[in-house]
């Protein structure tokens, strides 16, 4: 389950807004998102990790492409 997942979280100061990162400890895959400075560090985590969630799902969902014929 992708809610399981160890997640290191990154915050960065950008003006007024705030880029968030979360990266998985396991994969190194790393999403992002920026959001409103005076938004609640929680709020802004949790919308990072469920974006992060939501992308590794959907990578582990895809299925290789098969190019030409198998031999």
């Amino acid at each position: 389950m992708p809610t399981s997942r160890h997640v290191i979280i990154e915050f960065v100061p950008l003006g007024n807004a705030v880029k968030v990162s979360a990266i998985c400890e396991k994969t190194g895959r790393e999403v992002s998102i920026v959001g409103d400075r005076n938004a609640g560090k929680a709020e802004l985590e949790a919308l990072a990790v469920r974006k992060l969630n939501y992308v590794m799902a959907k990578e582990e969902k895809k299925l290789p492409r098969k190019r030409g014929f198998e031999v």
